[in-house]
């Protein structure tokens, strides 16, 4: 994605599953399909996030696949365990059977938790006991144990609240204990007498498996305790007949025989299985009110009765013929089992700072798949029949039982800590330059800007405190804040980027005092490309990430301003990013949150923030796969579908129209620096569309402005948007018509290249309006 000349961007090889469209060439990144693309839309502060789920699915439907290869000596080692010849404090593994001749009898899904939850538990206890050369042995501080869950799971995101109800998880033993332990309502006495049976740990887990494990916990389980989680589904003749093969008698070492399917795709069971049920929502239907409920995602409000962020769950999306089939409690139990795996990785992300990658299980009548998540994408394993090829589940779990939180994907860099009784992560580590440098991260703090998805660069920007910079930089009056993200390893960095703007900021007043003060930053080199590679999963390094750490100083954003000062601080952002584009610096995803600004000698200065899709016009080939901008603030060209492979050269224009978009949508959807009551404020179907979905939308929008006029809005404000609007649009027309013209003469079709020679000029088209010039004058 580097540029090719000052006023574009050079090609960028399309994804590999892109379409193949002859021999078009591809003029700039194509844009991903996923999480990737709306991913960061949650930072959008109001915006329902109303149609996650289709976004998952995307992620999902990209999924790679791989084949288990495990050692024979752990597939031998484990074969006393499957043939009932183990046995741990009193607990024989023989159990193993018993549990797996009640799974396979028919019935429904729920009824199925129990035996596979007891078998599991019981292998986990005489796995203990077996020791191969080259493994590890049990982790004491993990102690996984398999849970029953099948109730709600509750978390927060910024301003939405989510339900989901994931059948079983893999958590410590701790954990799955202090739901029981915790519960309210009259069993105290139970709990205490218990104690007695706790006091060693085996005994702990023997009488949490006999009593509980099977179990609904009488108290939410948190998220970010959950290892893993383990989603059931059974087909129309397992749940009348069972499970057809039964249970072997004994087993041996055998090789790896296919299931069928190998892999399971989105939708398989569909087809499978002639039930009807819930269609999901399409991505391209407008957004309601109460579609929220359809990702499990709910306006978090305060409680009355002093409990932190709970509410009642508004309606659900489905009709009240369809209410009647869904478990209120679970909005997820329409959705394909791959795609409600998705949204629990989802919140497995979100519960823990820096998570590398994550393992779920989908288990569909007697078979086993494994899917990895990480922020590049999802690779599925071949399935496994547990109960036929017993022994490589018995690995599974041999290898899980050794794992440490580090190997579950948790990131040891980020160490959990309550400060004034807050959650917030500590992160150490030494530095060439300063020594150890230690951030504090505030990871509770309200201004905590979150993420929401798989895939992409999953930013978080943490407000954040550090003994070290403090005292390096001691004129930083507002604090500091800390970006967390992952970016394509193969693009230049932000780092990077910042010390050539840095440069130009000398040179250039527009740009002096307009950008982001860097204070740190630290890469940690352990790129999601490596189990790609030990994989053998093709293209590996496609889309490999990194994880980023960087400290600046802490700004304020521009929808907390209103009228002729939010006009100034947007104004001499545009200034400063023109600056940057004739200097080679491209920045290519103008949004509200990239726009910042801060006081000084009284005085607003605006800052434009977030360089970590730009690129640089003297770097030459491609730049990442990532697509550039964010959706509901692209140019209406960018969000085409050609443009959408990567036919569109993204320029300056481009950006320049961002910038209006996001003029429009502050000054629709806020007054006074607030944002407009939901009913109040349009737009908010923009943020969860799809990019072609999208540009229609801003189509309808441009042909019907006076459907949208506000009431008390400021009459300079909106004359200005209108006019700027109306050139967009007849900027718009006029390449339109031109393209017509060559249609018939041009390269097989191929949009001309539209270089922009003189950039002024580009931007004097807004700067000669009546409204720029009277909103510019010092009031």
């Amino acid at each position: 994605m580097s540029p090719a000349g000052e006023t574009g961007t050079s090609s960028t090889p399309p994804r590999a599953n892109a379409l193949a469209h002859g021999a078009i060439k591809i003029e700039s990144t194509p844009n991903s399909r996923g999480a990737s693309v709306v991913s960061e839309n949650i930072g959008l502060v109001g915006v329902n996030v109303k149609k996650v789920r289709p976004w998952i699915q995307r992620d999902i439907e990209q999924v790679k696949e791989c084949k288990p290869e495990l050692l024979q000596k752990c597939l031998k080692a484990v074969l006393p365990v499957c043939n009932g010849q183990v046995s741990a404090g009193g607990i024989y593994s023989s159990g193993v059977e018993t549990a797996l001749n009640k799974y396979v009898r028919p019935g429904v899904e729920n009824k199925f938790y129990g035996p596979f939850i007891e078998a599991t538990n019981i292998a986990l206890a005489c796995l203990e006991e077996i020791k191969v050369d080259g493994m590890g042995a049990p982790v004491p501080a993990v102690d996984m144990i398999c849970q029953q869950n099948d109730m709600p799971m509750y978390q927060n995101h910024q301003t939405v609240k989510s339900t989901r109800k994931p059948d079983v998880v893999f958590l410590p033993l701790n954990s799955a204990c202090s739901s029981f332990d915790d519960e309210k309502g009259g069993k105290k006495g139970k709990q205490k007498s218990k104690q007695k049976d706790y006091e060693k740990d085996d005994e702990k887990r023997k009488v949490h498996m006999a009593k509980n494990a099977m179990e609904k916990p009488p108290a939410p389980l948190p998220w970010k305790d959950v290892l893993a989680s383990i989603e059931f589904k059974r087909k129309m003749p397992g749940k009348k007949k069972g499970i057809k093969l039964l249970v072997p008698s004994s087993y041996k070492v055998k090789d790896y025989v296919p299931t069928k399917p190998e892999y399971l795709p989105v939708d398989h069971l569909k087809s499978e299985d002639p039930t009807p049920g819930p269609s999901q929502t399409p991505t391209t239907q407008p957004a309601s009110n109460t579609a929220l409920q359809s990702s499990g995602l709910t306006a978090a409000q305060p409680s009355k009765g002093g409990s932190s962020s709970k509410r009642k769950a508004p309606d659900t999306l489905e009709s009240a013929a369809k209410k009647s089939k869904i478990d209120p409690d679970d909005p997820d139990a329409d959705l394909d089992v791959t795609v409600q795996t998705g949204m629990y990785a989802a919140e497995m992300f979100a519960a823990n700072l820096g998570v590398n990658y994550l393992l779920n299980l989908i288990v569909v009548d007697d078979v086993m798949w494994i899917w990895y998540y990480d922020r590049q994408g999802t690779i599925q394993s071949s399935g496994i029949n547990f109960i036929q090829d017993l022994p490589r589940f018995m690995v599974l779990l041999y290898a899980l039982q050794r794992f440490k939180l580090e190997d579950w994907g948790r990131n040891k860099n980020f160490l959990p800590v309550q400060v004034e009784g807050k959650q917030c992560h500590e992160f150490k580590i030494k530095d060439d330059n300063l020594g150890e440098v230690d951030l504090l991260l505030r990871t509770s703090h309200e201004e905590r800007v979150t993420h929401y998805g798989l895939q992409g660069r999953a930013t978080n920007v943490v407000p954040v405190t550090s003994d070290v910079l403090a005292k390096r930089y001691e004129n930083i009056q507002d604090g500091m804040v800390a970006k967390i993200f992952w970016g394509e390893a193969s693009r230049t960095s932000e780092p990077e980027i910042l010390k050539r703007v840095e440069e130009i900021a000398k040179a250039h007043d527009t740009v002096k005092d307009h950008i982001p003060e860097l204070l740190w930053h630290h890469t940690i080199t352990n790129p999601t490309s490596a189990i790609r590679e030990a994989l053998g999963v093709p293209e590996p390094t496609t889309g490999s990430r990194v994880l980023y750490i960087l400290v600046f100083r802490k700004l304020h954003p521009i929808t907390k301003l209103n009228d002729t000062e939010l006009f100034d601080v947007w104004r001499q952002c545009i200034l400063c990013h023109l600056t940057l584009w004739k200097e080679g610096v491209y920045h290519r995803d103008i949004s509200p949150g990239n726009l910042m600004w801060y006081r000084k000698n009284g005085q607003l200065i605006g800052v434009l923030n977030d360089y970590d899709l730009s690129s640089l016009a003297n770097v030459v080939g491609p730049q990442g796969n990532e697509r550039t901008g964010t959706v509901p603030f692209m140019a209406i060209e960018l969000l085409s579908p050609s443009a959408q492979r990567g036919e569109v050269k993204h320029l300056y224009r481009h950006d320049l129209e961002s910038f209006m978009w996001v003029f429009a949508w502050i000054f629709l959807r806020y007054r006074q620096g607030a944002l407009l009551p939901r009913g109040l404020r349009p737009l908010d179907e923009w943020a969860t569309l799809g990019a072609v979905a999208c540009g229609k939308e801003k189509l309808f929008f441009l042909n019907n402005m006076e459907d949208f006029t506000p009431s008390d809005i400021d009459e300079d404000i909106w004359n200005f948007l209108v006019d700027s609007l109306l050139v967009l649009k007849m900027d718009a027309d006029n390449r339109y018509y031109l393209r017509l013209k060559r249609s018939s003469s041009s390269r097989g079709g191929q949009q001309p290249d539209g270089e922009e020679t003189d950039l002024d000029a580009v931007l004097s088209k807004f700067t000669s309006l009546e409204g720029w010039d009277k909103l510019s004058r010092p009031k």
